[in-house]
């Protein structure tokens, strides 16, 4: 796995929109003012043709511009000026733009942190593999904007200036933002105590450890991603055979419903061969129950013949805050005390 190297000291940090730019409010203030954070932290910036596009359908200009940016900076002209490429946010249709991504000669090319979320995982996910390098899986652009940070936005700044290699949840957690067109820069909302769910193998245990290499993202995308001539995910699982594989997941659009649809087919693709555990964050549909089924049993019912760790409600994904989950590395995660702690390795 090729880990990119660290953002130094008055580095270059790339901007792109593979998915939704930067052209609305709050999102456009936000930018902004993360912009002139970097800037003022002592970074440059290096601004992609479509951060403030809005004239795409479900991401911000056409596919072939969106992975024109993108080739631009993992690839070409600006590769070997950044160190970092934030997207600007998520969206609905990134996966439009995968037939224009030129994933062989990213694999030739000098490694670079892609930062992003949720459609985000188009990248996130495929960049470890398909290209064997690992991105992180972490708020996009817009947050950097708030005021003043949350310990989230630190934790992964550390990750990627290569002051820490560790990841930890967080006390609370935010169920309703304030932010809005009015109100762009304020911090997360946290108001809500963090309560970890363990399922499958140890889930009585005081303490469980996990080891192994960590992949996945938002579900709503790797479903959409099975079966796809980009479903590198068997070539993968027996490369890193001996590490063993930690999934992590989490979800945006999909109900109970379909989120267990969701497991049940990445299941049955043979996604999960060598998992050695799952981490599972808050979805979006957080209260929702149809028939019966709500986040939790649409989950582990259907992983626990793995005999392995199953731990839900994590900060990853959708609901604020979110830990920094670098995808691809290999990590030690332990769970201890209604805490979670993740050690991450540059091998």
């Amino acid at each position: 796995m090729r880990i990119p190297g660290s953002l130094k000291q008055g580095g270059t940090i790339g901007f792109a929109a593979p998915s939704f730019g930067c052209n609305i409010e709050p999102y456009k203030t936000a930018f902004n003012n993360a912009l002139k954070t970097f800037e003022k932290m002592g970074y440059k910036t290096k601004l992609g043709q479509n951060c403030y596009a809005g004239e795409g359908v479900g991401i911000s200009n056409t596919p072939v511009k969106c992975a024109d940016e993108i080739n631009s900076f993992l690839c070409g002209e600006y590769n070997g000026d950044i160190s970092a490429l934030f997207s600007c946010g998520g969206g609905e249709l990134m996966c439009e733009i995968l037939d224009y991504v030129d994933f062989e000669r990213i694999k030739k090319s000098k490694p670079v942190w892609f930062l992003g979320y949720s459609d985000n995982t188009n990248l996130t996910f495929l960049l470890p593999t398909i290209c064997d390098t690992a991105a992180i899986y972490s708020p996009c652009a817009p947050a950097y904007g708030m005021e003043p940070w949350h310990p989230a936005l630190k934790d992964t700044f550390d990750i990627l200036t290569g002051k820490s290699d560790m990841a930890h949840g967080y006390d609370k957690w935010e169920k309703e933002s304030l932010k809005n067109d009015e109100n762009p820069l304020v911090p997360y909302n946290v108001t809500e105590k963090t309560e970890i769910k363990k399922f499958g193998a140890g889930k009585d245990d005081e303490k469980t450890e996990i080891s192994g290499r960590l992949i996945g993202g938002c579900l709503d995308c790797l479903s959409n991603l099975v079966g796809t001539k980009f479903d590198k995910v068997s070539e993968f699982n027996e490369k890193y055979e001996e590490d063993g594989i930690i999934w992590f997941m989490e979800s945006c659009d999909l109900n109970p419903m379909a989120i267990r649809r969701a497991i049940w087919q990445l299941d049955h693709a043979g996604w999960f061969k060598h998992v050695k555990g799952f981490l599972i964050g808050r979805p979006l549909c957080l209260d929702e129950e149809i028939l019966g089924v709500d986040r939790y049993n649409a989950v582990y019912p259907l992983l626990e013949k793995y005999d392995v760790p199953i731990i839900m409600d994590l900060d990853i994904g959708h609901t604020a805050p979110m830990m920094p989950v670098v995808s691809g590395a290999k990590a030690e995660v332990t769970i201890e005390d209604g805490k979670i702690d993740v050690v991450y390795f540059r091998d």
